[in-house]
């Protein structure tokens, strides 16, 4: 017989898991005393269960293995919900465990008892109280199987304390040998039919896309073709933005240089699109045509409905499509390689600005210098990151993660710490916006007692400063977005953190060169300056991409 905590953890290693991030409780009391004899799983202690969510849901991105985070009942589970949707509209594989109190004898009545199971409903695709100890490795297994398979998302399994305690005879299942299905043959022919007619084709990758494989077989795919391609947020260094063929990131949703390109095209090539993310373009009835190549079939809607679908694993139907296709001589994409110029000119002019505080687009160049081509930045919720998606080009996949689902604020420090710990031998460097940061800024010393090799850069505005934007634009007064910070670098030193501050524009490319190549966990205070977003984001390049 075997103790329902000690099979639990047993389960776990069986489906590969290393780390199990999280705040445990009370409750938890039982699992924690076996995962303490576990030769293979290291519990990663946070100081908040929200950044134990982002760690996890972070590390399922890397891996594509489901990340693991533990919480007590009542509010340490509830303190799981913003990552629970993080991770579910993100398309990120994690799998929460929480807490509860003996459900066969109750000795403390409702004593911080919440229906956690319905409350996480909505928020993941499989849910579960163990209600014995026998199902324990069918519930897990099924749990890690939703999480993994696309779209991959959150699952949750409440453990409640007398059914931890419990002794069974059941073992650990084994993992299935899965295979995704292919596309079938006549819309792989019909899709590479239809590019072939088209005369300005154009790929727009997407989330989806952003799996191991497909990289490869897009990449083969452009070079092949010629064709010019476009990426989402999400979809970034899916295919390396360095290439030529790159016509730009949809960093805003419309009116951008990457709209004007689209609208050049006579055919949109759609890979691995998601409606969680802005849309790169609105379709129109009787306007350019989409072909929507995913795993899934599309999810109909006024601005979206394509005329040709290709239904299977991402990387092989793109790989069937290269190789029936025959690239056309007739196939004109210079207004899209225009509105790339244009783009990239209009970058350039900004890059050299040496005003301090830092110009956005100064900051942007000098961190692409920096960081090498495998090097990760994982920036939270913020006004810099539209300057980071169309002015970064990243070179590999999972190598800029921001989020462009939820888009929460919080994320960037933990998920630069679970980046780290994936990948020790990478530089790694959160961006945060001064009030994302102090949303999780106390897993500073979670990433010190872990020992962790990071950067954190604080673009300091003493605001809100996407809203104050958002604010301004609408034509509000400018009202109850500002506040006052602490002493960053004294706040850093506080735990055990090196505190640096930026004192002008030449100081920063040095700044960044120091922290990146020195062991250890440095904090960086850049104060920027937003006061061209309008200027930039909207007017100036409405006015170019209008002219192209």
């Amino acid at each position: 017989m075997t103790k329902a905590s000690d099979l639990f953890v047993q389960c776990l290693e069986d489906e590969g898991v290393l780390h199990v991030f999280g705040v445990p409780g009370e409750e938890n009391l039982d699992f924690l005393d076996s995962l303490s004899r576990s030769k293979k799983i290291q519990l990663v202690l946070t100081r908040h269960e929200q950044a134990a969510g982002f760690m996890a849901a972070t590390y399922g991105r890397h891996t594509g293995k489901a990340g693991v985070c533990v919480a007590t009942l009542g509010p340490g589970a509830t303190n799981f919900v913003t990552a629970a949707a993080y991770a579910q509209l993100g398309g990120m594989p994690m799998m929460m465990l929480t807490g509860q109190k003996p459900i066969k004898k109750s000795k403390q009545g409702r004593f911080q008892i919440l229906d956690v199971v319905s409350m996480m409903g909505p928020l993941t695709k499989f849910t579960h109280q163990l209600a014995s100890a026998d199902n324990i490795p069918s519930r897990v297994r099924e749990a890690f199987r939703l999480a993994q398979e696309e779209k991959p998302g959150a699952v949750h399994i409440e453990f409640p304390e007398d059914i931890a305690d419990e002794h069974t005879e059941s073992k650990p299942m084994p993992k299935s040998n899965a295979r995704r299905p292919v596309a079938d043959e006549k819309s792989i022919r019909a899709a590479a039919k239809r590019i072939e007619q088209a005369k300005s084709p154009i790929l727009v990758i997407g989330a989806g896309a952003n799996r191991t494989m497909t990289s490869r077989m897009l990449s083969q795919f452009i070079e092949k073709t010629g064709i010019p391609f476009v990426s989402t947020q999400l979809g970034k260094g899916v295919v390396d933005e360095t290439s030529d063929k790159f016509v730009g990131c949809a960093a805003l949703s419309a009116g951008d240089f990457v709209h004007a390109a689209i609208r050049a095209a006579d055919l949109i090539i759609n890979v691995g699109h998601d409606v969680i993310e802005k849309p790169p373009f609105f379709m129109e009835v009787g306007g350019t045509e989409v072909i929507h190549i995913s795993f899934r079939s599309a999810e109909v809607d006024p601005v979206y409905f394509p005329q040709y679908e290709v239904i299977g694993d991402i990387g092989n139907a793109i790989w069937q499509i290269k190789e029936d296709i025959l690239p056309q001589a007739s196939w004109d994409f210079s207004k899209m390689h225009a509105a790339r110029d244009a783009e990239v000119a209009h970058a350039k002019a900004s890059e050299g600005d040496m005003r301090f505080p830092i110009y956005p687009q100064y900051a942007v160049a000098q961190i692409r210098k920096a960081m090498p081509d495998n090097g990760i930045i994982c920036l939270d919720n913020g006004v810099y990151k539209i300057w980071f998606a169309r002015n970064y080009p990243a070179r590999m996949p999972n190598t800029v993660l921001l989020d462009n689902a939820l888009a929460t604020m919080g994320a960037g420090l933990p998920s630069a710490m679970a980046s780290n710990m994936v990948y020790p031998d990478r530089k790694v460097l959160a961006i945060c916006g001064d009030g994302g940061f102090m949303m999780n800024s106390q897993e500073m010393e979670t990433a010190v007692r872990l020992k962790l090799n990071i950067t954190v850069l604080i673009l300091n505005d003493n605001s809100y400063g996407m809203i104050r934007w958002k604010q301004a634009n609408m034509g509000f007064k400018d009202w109850g977005l500002t506040y006052d910070n602490p002493d960053f670098v004294k706040y850093a030193e506080s735990y055990g953190a090196k505190g640096h501050r930026v004192e002008s524009a030449e100081h920063l490319p040095k700044l960044l060169k120091e922290c990146l190549d020195t062991p250890g966990v440095h904090l960086i205070d850049c104060p920027i300056d937003y006061s061209d977003n309008d200027l930039i984001l909207n007017k100036q390049i409405k006015e170019l991409s209008a002219a192209l």
